[in-house]
C-alpha cells in the first residue's frame, strides 16, 4: 500500500508485550530510496530515548488504527545498542544493530533488501553468533548511505532547467518499506500545486548543497498528471504518470518476485 510520511508519523509501535513509542520519522537508504530504519520516541518509557526499528521486523501496519506490529519485545528494545539519532549511523553501527537482533545485512546481495526483495525474507534468516557479529563489524567500513527523512525534507528540486520546488514529504509502499515518490511542492513555482516525483528519476542528491537534481525538464513537469493532497495514488494514476513520463514502472520488479501480483496483473 502507497502511504504518505505525514501519516507515518506518530504511528505506534506495539511489541508483542506492549507499546514502546511512537514514530518520530525515519533512515532512508540514498543509493536504494529504501526505509531502512524508523526512528522511534519511546517517551517516558526509556526516558525519551530514540530506538531504531528495522522494517525486517514489522509483521503487520493498520494505518486505520495508527499502528505498526512488531515481532519484539519490550526488553529487546530496551537492551538494544544504543544508537545516536542526532548523528550519522555508521555501519559499524548498523552491523552491531542488525546482529543484535539475529539479522543479516541487507547490503551483501542483489535485492532491496539484500539476499530478500522483501524485508520480511530476512527475517527468517538464522541467528548470527556473537563472535560472527563481533568480526562483522570490524570488517565494515565507517561509510553508510542512511540519510533522516527530516533532513531532506525542504530540499530544493532542481530540474534540467532550473529549480521547480521542495521536497514537501514522501510517499512510502508498505510492503518492501521504500520511498516511491518525492512529494514536491512547487507553489513558488507553480502556485497551489504538487507533483510526484520517483526516486528513479533522480540524478543526484547534492548533500552540500541541500538539492535534488533530476533529469527531467520544467514544462514536462509542469504537465504531468494533476496531484493534490486529496488525490488517490491508484495504479490507474500511476500507469498515466510513468506514461507521461515514458519511464518504466516500478511494479515489475515486484512482479517478478511475486508470482501473485504477476497473475492479478494479467
Amino acid at each position: 500500500m502507497l502511504m504518505n510520511t505525514t501519516l507515518l508519523k506518530g504511528l505506534a509501535i506495539r511489541a508483542t508485550d506492549g507499546e514502546i513509542g511512537t514514530v518520530e520519522q525515519f533512515y532512508f537508504d540514498d543509493e536504494t530510496w529504501a526505509i531502512r530504519y524508523l526512528i522511534v520516541d519511546t517517551g517516558g518509557w526509556l526516558g525519551g530515548r530514540r530506538v531504531l526499528v528495522s522494517p525486517i521486523s514489522v509483521l503487520h501496519t493498520d494505518w486505520r488504527a495508527r499502528r505498526v506490529d512488531v515481532e519484539l519485545t519490550k526488553k529487546q528494545v530496551e537492551q538494544s545498542p544504543d544508537v545516536n539519532t542526532h548523528e550519522p549511523v555508521s555501519r559499524q553501527h548498523e552491523a552491531a544493530y542488525l546482529g543484535y537482533y539475529g539479522y543479516p545485512g541487507y547490503w551483501g546481495g542483489p535485492y532491496l533488501w539484500g539476499s530478500a526483495f522483501y524485508p520480511a525474507g530476512l527475517a527468517l534468516a538464522a541467528k548470527t553468533s556473537t563472535e560472527t557479529v563481533a568480526d562483522r563489524i570490524l570488517r565494515e567500513s565507517p561509510d553508510s548511505h542512511l540519510r533522516s527523512s527530516e533532513a531532506v525534507t525542504g530540499y530544493h528540486l532542481e530540474a534540467t532547467d532550473g529549480e521547480i520546488g521542495h521536497v514537501d514529504s514522501f510517499v512510502v509502499d508498505d510492503d518492501v518499506w521504500a520511498i516511491r515518490y518525492l512529494e514536491v511542492a512547487t507553489r513558488n513555482w507553480w502556485p497551489g500545486n504538487k507533483v510526484l516525483v520517483s526516486p528513479a528519476w533522480v540524478e543526484r542528491v547534492s548533500w552540500p548543497e541541500s538539492k535534488v537534481y533530476v533529469g527531467l525538464s520544467r514544462e514536462t513537469i509542469r504537465n504531468c498528471p494533476e496531484y493534490t493532497d486529496v488525490t488517490a495514488i491508484t495504479r490507474e494514476y500511476e500507469n498515466r504518470l510513468y506514461l507521461h513520463y515514458g519511464r518504466p514502472p516500478y511494479w515489475r520488479d515486484k512482479m517478478e518476485h511475486d508470482p501473485a501480483l504477476a497473475l492479478n496483473a494479467v
